[in-house]
């Protein structure tokens, strides 16, 4: 349960160093939970119940190894920097008292301290994550570059949470929900057409796509519609057809032909080159049943 100083990472670290300098008191303090309130800056909006169950039965044994950090607001009255989840289970637990260090820090030190500490100690969501960075850029007006570099994190990896937000909320939901993975999420946003990203998120919760099966089926789908000569067709096209149309170009190893009218009715056309190939795809069909 004590994290090692190293497994803080560059950001928190610094940001530590930076709290260090308006420390109220030296030490470790034994603070009575009733005067401690929780964070409202705190980013994590839910609290897994088996871990938080995990880490009170911890304590209950152990004690509580690990410090919180927390900030004086008034007499015998403090609130919670960062460290909530152990607060939460040291009152399931049914401590009076648990150690805490004790910093001044303004709102803006406060919410850089809790998110950051969340990004990388807590185990949020992708989208947790996601929305932390960005409320670390709206508020404290941070650009990708300036964050990097307080957090510990590759800007590519910043862009790369960020751009989670503006997946449809269907698809975020899923993510939150473990439906679908990061990967699958990373391959779904580059797609343009939400309607469209919806639609491939559907197909992975019904059929169980692997992270690489998406990738595949996303790259054909921009490589169709870099196709010119199909616009046309594919403006009368359902998007939903155009998934059915790759997954069949792989099964029989060639160029399915669809076509369809304004009413819906339409034909797949299967071509082969040889009465060999033609058997190929027969035997296929067969396996098929």
């Amino acid at each position: 349960m004590m994290v090692k100083r190293n497994a803080l990472g560059r950001g928190l670290g610094a940001l530590i160093d930076d709290a260090n300098k308006m420390q109220e008191g030296a030490g470790i303090n034994e603070i009575e939970l009733s005067k401690i309130e929780a964070n409202p800056f705190q980013p994590r909006t839910k609290f897994d119940e088996e871990a938080l169950a995990e880490l009170t039965d911890s304590i209950k044994e152990l004690g509580l190894i690990q410090p919180i950090t927390i900030r004086k607001i008034g007499d015998d009255k403090y609130q919670i920097i960062a460290g909530e989840r152990r607060f939460r289970a040291s009152q399931l637990a049914g401590l009076n008292k648990i150690p805490a260090y004790v910093r001044k820090a303004k709102d803006d030190t406060m919410l850089e301290m809790a998110l950051v500490e969340n990004i990388q100690r807590e185990d949020l969501d992708a989208i947790e994550v996601a929305l932390s960075y960005q409320r670390l850029m709206e508020e404290l007006e941070y650009t990708q570059e300036e964050l990097s570099s307080r957090v510990g994190k590759k800007r590519s990896t910043i862009a790369n949470y960020l751009r989670l937000l503006r997946l449809p909320a269907v698809v975020q939901k899923g993510l939150i929900e473990k439906q679908i993975s990061m990967g699958h999420a990373r391959a779904i946003i580059n797609i343009d057409d939400s309607e469209t990203q919806i639609m491939i998120f559907e197909q992975i919760v019904k059929h169980g796509f692997s992270v690489r099966k998406v990738e595949e089926i996303v790259r054909d789908l921009n490589a169709e519609e870099g196709k010119t000569a199909s616009k046309t067709t594919k403006r009368k096209f359902p998007k939903e057809f155009q998934i059915v149309k790759t997954q069949l170009d792989k099964t029989f190893s060639t160029r399915i032909d669809f076509s369809m009218n304004n009413k819906g009715k339409g034909k797949i056309t299967i071509p082969f080159t040889s009465k060999k190939d033609l058997e190929r795809i027969v035997k296929i069909i067969e396996n098929q049943k």
